[in-house]
């Protein structure tokens, strides 16, 4: 049903009104610059076009934009983006005078869907991306026309989507964050069964917030009534009216086609079967009208006119009589464009095409297949082949399904409709064994097809075999989303391959399978990639030999890095430079360049980067730009050098955005919040966060977004953003593919919240289970920071009773892993010597000298939030010592500057206790008062006024420290109150007051603190 073509039948709006407001309520929201989107369900003719008939006349009397687009049903097949391309189209149609800046340096991409701007981009190594750009270029474009104006979308009959249109609006629906837009989409819900692919789609809208629903029910006896009356412009005679409502069960088309029945003196109402009563009119019609609507139901939804001029077969003046004679009587309607015909509603199409015999129908669509092959100009050009490839597999002529159904499958690649495409193949799949073995060895790849790959590896096959289409079937359901059905296309493929004898093609078989594992959490993909690369190993250089060589480096690096991976870059490299596979070639230097900087060859991985991107920028090479966009600044950030790497993870959002790259510009974008981060711009380091949270896809980039915003939410001091956040990284990351630098850094966060509410046994559990399996090269980034937070966590423990007997072996381990770390930059060297400190502070034996030395090595690599750490360690290391009173007041009062400026709270909050203890007042005057010295001063002489001095700055009495000092005994409430002639219930009072002053949760909180603040033991327990 079309709303801009369809009249009414009842001049009188009935029984949605309060849907309607919803609409408008929709309307508003969206028009005040909030994106809305809204479902409307309900069975077959209930009314859902009527509801948006009166919605769209209201929008655009207020000079709102519309656009409408119909999903289309063509058999089982639809269309690839139909009802999208149908939206953009009239968009940009009524936007002629922006159209060209609008679509401005993406004609090229968007013609993939909308051939007329321009020339589809042929197709490369980035298949991976096209999908993805493709999303993004739409979602971007109806931002931009909805930015200064009101823009209503209104997609019909989603139950006929196709797979490509169905996951294009999952996209647009979760990423639309701007612009005056409302998005309306309906569907038939009688139509969805159990396995619908529909359902899974309206689950996943189901989950947002953001997307409302309407269900609109049956009408009432009393609605009824009112369409009737509105409909006869009479009211109705009550028997007939009983008759009607009956029959029709409050279904609005049923009742208008019982009213026509009715007002024509028939009694077809009475029928007991509904699809009788929708045929009744057509079988009252002459044989001429029911003979055409035969035709038009067989030639799917729209019917262009000159196609069913030629498949009629009748006079031009006898064929325009019947269809006058069928839209009369409304059983037709001309299309929206004007160019065709189609049934008013689809339960007709259905009820008619039901009617037809199968020889009948198959003569039907052989004759709709030729008369198109006669003039391919009377469809459009996006549906033409598709159409084509429909009607001769319904004519059950396989040769030449077959060979439409191959030429199919290519439009729908170059469209990036991949489930489009796998149902082509599928297709062709299954008549391959109908078609005779002489017609099958005639057949080659279709022009432009790139089979995966031919027997020498090149992927340019001059034969085309079943094989051929396994492999591209196996790349369409991977890329479509379905990766299931991608993996068993794929085991197919690896059987016939051997069997054949072909070890490349069985080889190519084998890595999609291991990036089909890591996809679908069955595995890290190692195992399927050394069964590749065995199969090849022994076979001359090729691209593909090039392309497994690459995938195990690239596989190397995230797990193994070290020089068996730089190995198989290096060949990577050689194998693609000798078989001019440039693309591949890109891609081995891109993990070549990673894998030099993990040895040590600084300078050698830049220039290798930067090279890459130069020459993929060059080439237009877009996966290879996306990859070295997040690869580039997570290198220079391993390497201290955070200021470079902030403008080339900028550069690389540009970069992805302007590609429509959605998730690799949210890696990109995380990398650069990482280096934010570092350097304090924390505010800038939030907003890119949600910038690159709004455009993540994968599991994994969003469990990148999490990971950095537990880390953020860690040193602001909310503990329980933390951890809800940290518990979402870890749901995405590292759970069936545990690659070392998405498991260290979650483990180091998970370490420090345990410690900070007191949980030191569990803070002890997370470090043994990280170290198990050790720090490869290359994640010493990682690994430093987490052996430094664990060595901190055992120095602020001190005095816990329970944690001393192991204390000694987690300082050993802690030392056994740093001293196999390579410390090749200054910033890696700068962590080992807070290492160090630490280490000393957990033993009793830190010095100032120690954090000096830390202090100067952080402030080199600019790292504000851990040079203010440090000088916090610093000064309670000096404090003690009356002469150092001033320098140590100095270092408080610039750490707690650049804590209170970069909203570190707990930071804050130590400083604050610490500079209270030690009644140092934090004013601005005192972290001005002058440079710290960097020198190590003399070593400290203790001050026994300390404790005393610290017990009054948290107003403990004195009877208060006393029960605190027997607490970090370890001594029970029982054992306080024998000691100091109390009572249990006395000390219990004591222990909650001392809590509440410490502002802590836990006996083992206080002690810790009590202990950092330098507060004297309690005397050892008389022997027994």
């Amino acid at each position: 049903m079309t709303i801009a073509e369809h009249v009414p039948v009842s001049p009188a709006f009935v029984g949605r009104s309060a849907d309607l407001a919803v609409l408008r309520a929709a309307l508003d929201r969206s028009a005040a610059g909030e994106p809305q989107k809204v479902l409307v369900s309900g069975e077959a003719g209930v009314g859902k076009t009527r509801l948006l008939e009166e919605f769209v006349a209201t929008a655009r009397g207020h000079g709102v934009l519309v656009a409408v687009g119909e999903c289309i049903e063509i058999g089982a097949d639809g269309l690839p983006f139909a009802a999208i391309s149908a939206v953009l189209r009239s968009l940009l149609g009524q936007s002629a005078d922006e159209e060209a800046a609008l679509a401005e340096g993406v004609r090229d991409e968007l013609a993939s869907i909308l051939p007329e701007l321009g020339r589809t981009p042929p197709r490369g190594s980035d298949l991976a991306d096209g999908t993805a750009r493709l999303f993004d270029l739409t979602v971007d474009l109806l931002e931009r026309l909805a930015a200064d104006r009101t823009v209503v979308v209104v997609l019909e009959d989603l139950h006929w989507a196709d797979a490509s249109t169905r996951a294009m609006l999952a996209y647009v629906v979760r990423s639309l964050r701007r612009g005056r837009l409302l998005l309306v989409a309906t569907y038939r819900s009688d139509d969805l069964h159990r396995r619908h692919p529909l359902r899974p789609l309206l689950a996943e809208l189901d989950r947002l917030r953001a997307v409302q629903r309407i269900d609109l029910p049956r009408f009432t006896r009393a609605e009824v009534t009112r369409q009737v009356t509105g409909i006869l412009a009479a009211a109705p005679d009550p028997a007939d009216l009983d008759r009607i409502f009956e029959r029709s069960d409050g279904n609005a088309f049923f009742v208008e086609e019982l009213v026509r029945a009715y007002a024509a003196g028939s009694r077809a109402y009475l029928s007991e079967s509904m699809r009788g009563l929708l045929l009744a009119r057509l079988h009252s019609l002459p044989e001429e009208v029911q003979q055409i609507t035969r035709v038009v139901a067989e030639g799917g939804s729209n019917v262009e006119y000159p196609l069913l001029l030629a498949v009629a077969r009748l006079p031009e003046d006898d064929l325009i009589e019947a269809l006058r004679a069928a839209v009369d009587v409304r059983l037709l309607q001309p299309t929206p464009d004007g160019l065709g015909y189609r049934f008013r509603h689809s339960l007709v199409r259905e009820a008619v095409a039901g009617e037809l015999l199968p020889g009948e129908r198959s003569r039907l669509n052989r004759r709709y297949a030729e008369s198109l092959e006669a003039d391919p100009s009377s469809v459009r050009a996006d549906e033409r082949t598709a159409r084509l490839a429909g009607y001769w597999y319904a004519a059950r002529d396989a040769e030449k399904a077959l060979v439409v159904s191959l030429r199919a499958s290519v439009e729908a690649r170059r469209r990036h409709a991949y489930a489009e495409q796998l149902r082509m193949l599928e297709r062709a799949m299954e008549l391959w064994d109908v078609v005779p073995p002489d017609v099958l060895s005639r057949l080659r790849p279709p022009d432009g097809a790139e089979v995966y790959p031919s027997g020498d590896g090149t992927g340019a096959a001059t034969v085309l075999g079943y094989l051929d289409l396994v492999a591209e079937a196996a790349v369409a359901a991977r890329w479509s989303g379905d990766q299931e059905r991608a993996l068993t296309i794929a085991r197919e493929g690896t059987a016939g391959a051997r069997a054949q004898g072909d070890p490349l093609r069985e080889a190519w078989f084998w890595a999609q399978r291991s990036q089909l594992a890591q996809d679908l959490a069955l595995g890290d993909g190692r195992r399927e990639l050394d069964r590749a690369h065995e199969l090849v190993r022994d076979q001359p250089p090729s691209a593909f030999h090039a392309e497994v060589l690459a995938g195990l480096a690239a596989w190397g690096a995230r797990h193994e890095p070290g020089p068996d991976s730089l190995a198989s870059a290096e060949r990577a490299v050689d194998y693609a430079r000798q078989v001019k596979a440039e693309y591949t070639e890109l891609h081995a230097r891109l993990v070549r360049g990673w894998l030099t900087a993990d040895i040590g060859g600084i300078e050698e991985s830049r220039a290798e980067l930067y090279g890459v991107r130069r020459r993929a920028a060059e080439l237009g090479a877009v996966g290879v730009l996306g990859r070295v966009s997040i690869i580039l600044p997570s290198v220079l950030e391993g390497m201290g050098r955070s200021r470079e790497a902030v403008a080339a993870a900028e550069e690389g959002v540009r970069t992805c955005r302007a590609r429509g790259l959605a998730n690799s510009e949210a890696w990109v974008g995380c990398n650069l919040s990482l280096s934010l981060f570092w350097l304090g711009e924390w505010a800038e380091s939030e907003r890119v966060l949600d910038e690159a949270e709004r455009v993540a896809r994968s599991r994994k980039a969003r469990g990148l977004v999490s990971a950095r915003r537990a880390q953020m939410a860690l040193a602001r001091g909310d503990l329980a953003e933390s951890g809800r956040q940290l518990a979402l990284a870890r749901e995405h990351l590292g759970t069936h593919d545990p690659q070392p630098q998405l498991l260290i850094s979650p483990a180091e966060m998970a370490i420090r919240i345990a410690a900070k509410e007191g949980r030191f046994a569990e803070a002890r559990a997370e470090f043994a289970a990280i170290v198990a399996a050790g720090f490869p090269p290359g994640t010493e980034r990682y690994a430093l920071p987490l052996l430094c937070t664990m060595a901190a966590v055992e120095a602020d423990s001190r005095g816990v009773p329970e944690l001393e007997p192991g204390r000694a072996a987690v300082l050993a381990t802690i030392r056994e892993h740093a001293g196999r770390l390579r410390l090749l930059v200054p910033v890696r060297r700068a962590y080992d010597l807070l290492l160090r400190a630490e280490l000393h502070r957990a033993e009793g034996t830190a010095t100032p000298g120690h954090w000096a030395r830390a202090a100067d090595a952080f402030a080199a690599v600019e790292r504000p939030y851990e040079l203010a750490l440090v000088r916090r360690n610093w000064a309670a290391a000096l404090l003690p010592s009356r002469e150092e009173r001033p320098l140590a007041a100095r270092l408080l009062g610039q750490a707690y500057a650049v804590a209170d400026g970069l909203g570190a709270c707990l930071l804050m909050d130590d400083i604050a206790l610490l500079a209270g203890r030690a009644r140092i007042d934090l004013t601005p005057a005192t972290a001005k008062a002058g440079p710290a010295a960097s020198a190590a001063p003399a070593e400290p002489v203790p001050d026994p006024s300390a404790a005393a001095d610290s017990a009054d700055a948290f107003g403990l009495t004195a009877r208060e420290l006393d029960v605190l000092r027997l607490l970090a005994r370890g001594d029970s409430n029982r054992g306080i109150g024998e000691e100091l002639f109390i009572s249990p219930k006395t000390v219990s009072v004591h222990v909650s007051h001392i809590l509440a002053k410490l502002a802590v949760t836990s006996r083992g909180e206080a002690v810790a603190l009590a202990h950092r603040l330098g507060w004297p033991p309690a005397p050892p327990k008389p022997p027994l």
